[in-house]
């Protein structure tokens, strides 16, 4: 049988590369993985630091279990042209720092110690996608992902297709393809045997056939009473796949799904369902470590966008992203649009060469997850190229029959070689220059943008983000037009039935590159913080899931006399799923405040919006008045389903420190830690800049420095389990309140061995 472990702990680390290194391990810094090269400052740092080669290393023992055996080094992700050596001896290695690789050790090992050397090298080569251009995100140098020790028969499983087509069939068919990792050469003979069961281990179907070298075909008909795939129930099956020949044996389980995903002119159908497609573009980077964060932090990111943000699709912006993510993205209902690396740059033949290989890493990599619904095979933003395009488009459909394909663009008239257009629409900002004729309007008409006299299946891929940064800490007007220029987008996307859907930029802030962002290294353009913590834009999004599922009512405001231009919180917005809100002022007069449905006609839930005409400006408003405090109240039908205070003088009260979770994996996992500075009816205090010092002890560290200061009211930070599971006690401190300790626990996950 195969084995396959972590194998990320004992390794050693040091800035450069030197090929004497091969043959001597080096007195580095003890590290385990995944890891970062250069831990950056939150903001006005160089980027240029970690654009330089890095060495790691570690040792294996060899065993006496190896004999006989296919050993193999499998890399998760590696940033970036890795090159692995074996006792000085250059095995290979793998440009792509977004998708896996595997590094075959069987030839080369020896009794005793065997001392292997990875080196990555940080440095943008303009050889290799997405580099030669400029790029707006950082591409964080070091072994970010997972290594794993792979043993195997000299035949063994290399990967595993699954296809399921007519899927709304009511007898359905699974065609699963088994390939074969055959290193050695030679005839292969045997049997390959298949098990589907369901979620809950009950076996559906067997089947069995023979081995060619290649590996073997197998197909399943007539399967009643399956579950399809969906997003309020996204029944996840299992094929389990096993290998059987003269002196080799292979089994190796794959999760799949049932479903009918549609791009078409007339919009997107799920299992023969319209879905107005509604979610945000995620980059895969974290404050101070970069892309270096493992399962759980992934898989706390795709539960902030479904659960958080009620988005029911992510764009992985602008490469293939960790497995972690896209796992938990199947099990939890988050349909997933999948790109290839790179941003508005394209290189010359031998990039493109290696640009189309990106499209076949990503799909052979990822073909087996129902929640991806397109492939994007074209570079984020770039220009006409048909010669490259119909490469990878070409290249898509051969290794996928059952995926659209997208290519996402920002040129109009742009040639349509793919089957869905996917267009970056940033129509909103242009109302602020000064062009004739130009009126406000949230999206462009889709055949404006396509030249084409025919309608084609269409998807909004980015719109707002550098159109209108907006900071965590900005004021309150500027977070409302923030808030609105969100909400007219979906407003429109919701009106236009040929629009599949859009998904706007971006989840969260980012670091970048000095070309970009505010020249602090950080593009604010997320409806998150870099700390996951929500801007008021956020709101816009979570407010239009169903009350019953989670009820929404957030005011667009701090509630202070002062904040706005000649004071005052007119209009008030609040975003809200509720039917009414209610505004009651200590006095007892109130005001019953409606979705704004004539403003924004087409969103499921407008928000609720009240201007200075609709109330007596007596009651609240001006200035010389003193400021009340105030209580909202959110009805759906006759319930009272939400209640809300701010205070007319709030005080800084108490620091909140709040973990994501209790509990977290013992096995190098990590776990966000909120802190929010509040006050006395326990709202954020938005303008508090306090210092705050984290001590953890036990079994966790923390990421990143132990001295930070809170922005617009809150930050964040994340602890990394060390190994073994145990205790964990957090303190923070600050100069205004004594000190918070939190105490969390790390377990021991359940046994799992990586397929």
């Amino acid at each position: 049988m195969p084995h396959s472990a972590l194998f990320c702990e004992n390794w050693s680390f040091l800035p450069g590369f030197d090929p004497a290194w091969t043959t001597a391990r080096q007195t580095g810094t003890p590290v385990a993985l995944p890891h970062n090269a250069v831990d950056l400052p939150f903001d006005y740092f160089d980027e240029k630091c970690y654009q330089q080669a890095f060495t790691y290393q570690t040792t294996l023992e060899w065993q006496k279990r190896f004999a006989g055996r296919e050993i193999w080094l499998r890399f998760d992700g590696a940033m970036a042209n890795a090159q692995v050596y074996l006792n000085g001896t250059h095995l290979g290695g793998h440009p792509d720092g977004y998708t896996p690789f595997r590094i075959r050790l069987t030839d080369h090992l020896s009794d005793g110690e065997n001392l292997i050397t990875v080196m990555v090298d940080g440095s943008e080569n303009p050889d290799i996608p997405p580099f030669g251009g400029q790029i707006d995100y950082l591409t964080y140098a070091g072994i970010y992902r997972e290594v794993w020790l792979e043993q195997a028969d000299p035949v063994s499983i290399d990967n595993v297709k699954i296809e399921t087509p007519d899927p709304l069939a009511a007898e359905k068919t699974v065609h699963l393809r088994c390939l074969l990792a055959n290193p050695q050469g030679g005839a292969v003979s045997g049997t390959c045997k298949v098990v589907l069961h369901d979620g809950a281990g009950t076996q559906i179907a067997t089947a069995e056939t023979e081995l060619d070298d290649q590996g073997a075909a197998l197909e399943f008909d007539g399967l009643a009473g399956l579950t399809l795939w969906s997003l309020d129930t996204p029944t996840l099956y299992r094929a389990t796949i096993t290998i059987t020949g003269e002196g080799f044996t292979d089994t190796r389980t794959e999760s799949f799904g049932f479903r009918a995903a549609e791009f078409t002119p007339d919009g997107f159908f799920l299992n023969g369902e319209r879905v107005k497609l509604i979610g945000l573009n995620r980059h895969q980077s974290f404050p101070y470590v970069g892309y270096a964060m493992g399962r759980e932090a992934q898989e706390r990111d795709a539960e902030i966008v479904k659960h958080d943000l009620g988005c029911n699709i992510v764009r992985t912006s602008h490469y293939p992203q960790s497995k972690w993510f896209i796992e938990h993205c199947d099990r939890i209902g988050l349909l997933v649009l999948e790109e290839i690396p790179g941003w508005q740059h394209i290189g010359g033949e031998a990039w493109k060469d290696e640009a189309v290989k990106n499209v076949r890493r990503m799909i052979e990599r990822d073909w087996n997850h129902p929640s991806i619904i397109m492939w994007g095979v074209r570079i984020n933003e770039s220009v006409d190229d048909d010669a490259f395009y119909a490469r990878t488009n070409a290249l898509a459909h051969e290794l996928d029959t059952t995926r659209q394909t997208g290519g996402i663009r920002k040129h109009m008239h742009s040639t349509l070689l793919e089957d869905v257009y996917t267009f970056n629409d940033f129509v909103l900002g242009d109302f602020e220059r000064p062009l004739a004729n130009i009126a406000r309007r949230g999206l462009r008409q889709r055949e404006e943008v396509t030249g084409l006299s025919h309608p084609v299946p269409y998807l909004i891929t980015e719109y707002n983000g550098h159109m209108f940064p907006t900071k965590i800490i900005d004021n309150e007007l500027r977070q409302m037009e923030h808030v609105t220029r969100h909400l007219e987008v979906l407003d429109y996307a919701h009106g236009d039935p040929g629009i599949s859907g859009c998904i706007g930029w971006c989840m969260f802030d980012y670091n970048t590159h000095a070309d970009f962002g505010s020249g602090d290294r950080v593009c604010h353009h997320g409806v998150l913080s870099m700390f996951r913590e929500p801007k008021f834009a956020a709101h816009a999004y979570s407010s239009q899931r169903d009350p019953s599922e989670k009820v929404v009512m957030e005011p667009v405001t701090h509630w202070a006399r002062g904040e706005r231009n000649i004071g005052g919180v007119f209009p008030l917005m609040i975003l809200t799923n509720c039917d009414l809100v209610r505004m009651i002022l200590p006095d007892g007069q109130s005001v019953d405040i409606r979705p704004d449905s004539e403003g924004f006609p087409h969103l499921p839930h407008p928000p609720a919006i009240l201007r200075l005409g609709d109330v007596d400006e007596n009651i609240i408003g001006k200035w010389g008045m003193s400021w009340p405090d105030v209580t909202f109240e959110g009805f759906v039908g006759d319930t009272r389903v939400a209640t809300r205070k701010f205070s007319g003088a709030p005080v800084l009260t108490r620091l909140a420190v709040t973990p994501d979770r209790e509990s977290f994996g013992a096995d190098r996992q990590e776990m966000r830690v909120a802190l929010r500075a509040l006050d006395q009816l326990g709202n954020v205090t938005p303008f508090v800049d306090l210092p705050v010092t984290i001590a953890v002890a036990g079994a966790a560290s923390l990421l990143g420095p132990d001295q930070i200061t809170l922005r617009g009211g809150s930050a964040g930070f994340w602890l990394r389990s060390t190994g073994t599971p145990g205790d964990v006690r957090v303190t923070v401190s600050s100069p205004r309140f004594d000190p918070v300790v939190i105490n969390l626990t790390t377990t021991a996950p359940e046994k799992e061995e990586m397929q």
